[in-house]
């Protein structure tokens, strides 16, 4: 494994910011990493890049531990914090070299020119840093976590204060680095995490509420699935409340209908039956995923807190 986090815990005088959590990332694998404000993302991220030390467990960056090999391990990481530092008196390339300096990089020139075009930084690249749009100064603080070339990215919240564009700009980079590196990064906005991610990570008040493929979490939420159905026929609502699989019902319309599903097979079953019985034509079905957001809010609601 690229990056496995066991029995992690982190603790400011009373509260626990990590509680025990537990995950791992493969190589290879794009990983968005979420939860509400003050959940211990940050805390989390800032533990497996060797910033801080936990109070219990362990964090490993391609086998190796970061508390025991810590100079070792962040020459495997490439990482990109909320707040990116940067020295704003400094040209792109001179920071670059600074920075390949630090890391001993064997052809520094070389690599700088590469992490530039990767990054799309050469239309800016002989300016100030001070100088750059914000969506700019992500671009040099990403060339910064990839000037030694490393295994792991972790990247806390690289898209915050982006314009649209730039947002669209850099999750295309994160994909595409995704090709050859494991990345695992946090953000607020749930659709950036849909277009990048197969699997997400969240964590809520310092506790690990879910790790898996997008898929499974959206069908498995709160054991709940929608369907979408539309007849010929305008029907009362009180028929599709009586099938047993069907939790809700919504009117979408006089013939359009979005049920809340205990299971969805069995209510596509039902639906079928009632069709029959009834003889009423159904226009037609479909299955409807939940939105990460909706899970996110099932999995993080004060409901869910302890």
């Amino acid at each position: 494994m690229s990056i496995e986090v066991k029995g992690l815990t982190k603790i400011y005088g009373e509260q626990k910011a990590v509680n025990d959590i537990s995950f791992a990332v493969g190589k290879g694998e794009i990983v968005g990493f979420l939860g509400p404000n003050g959940a211990g993302k940050s805390t989390t991220m800032k533990i497996i890049t060797g910033y801080l030390s936990a109070d219990a467990g362990q964090a490993t960056v391609c086998g190796i531990d970061v508390k025991e090999r810590p100079l070792d391990a962040k020459a495997k990481i490439g990482y990109l914090p909320e707040a990116n530092p940067l020295y704003f008196d400094m040209y792109v390339r001179e920071y670059l070299d600074f920075i390949a300096e630090l890391h001993k990089v064997a052809d520094k020139k070389q690599q700088v020119e590469k992490v530039i075009e990767t990054v799309g930084l050469t239309p800016e690249s002989k300016k100030k840093i001070g100088q750059l749009s914000k969506g700019y100064k992500q671009r040099v603080g990403l060339a910064a976590a990839l000037i030694h070339d490393p295994e792991v990215l972790v990247l806390d919240e690289p898209t915050t204060g982006l314009d649209p564009n730039q947002i669209l700009e850099i999750r295309e980079l994160i994909k595409k680095l995704g090709n050859q590196k494991t990345v695992i990064f946090s953000s607020h906005i749930l659709q950036e995490v849909e277009a990048i991610c197969d699997r997400v990570v969240i964590i809520n008040r310092g506790q690990l509420v879910a790790d898996d493929d997008l898929s499974v979490l959206r069908n498995r939420s709160n054991n709940t699935a929608k369907l979408k159905v539309v007849f010929k026929e305008p029907l009362e609502a009180a028929w599709l409340e009586r099938l047993s699989a069907v939790t809700s019902v919504n009117r979408i319309s006089p013939n359009e209908w979005e049920l809340v599903c205990s299971d969805v097979q069995d209510a596509n079953k039902q639906l079928m039956q009632l069709a029959l019985q009834e003889k009423l034509n159904i226009v037609s079905l479909q299955s409807g995923e939940q939105s990460l957001e909706e899970v996110f809010r099932s999995l993080t609601s004060s409901s869910t807190k302890q």
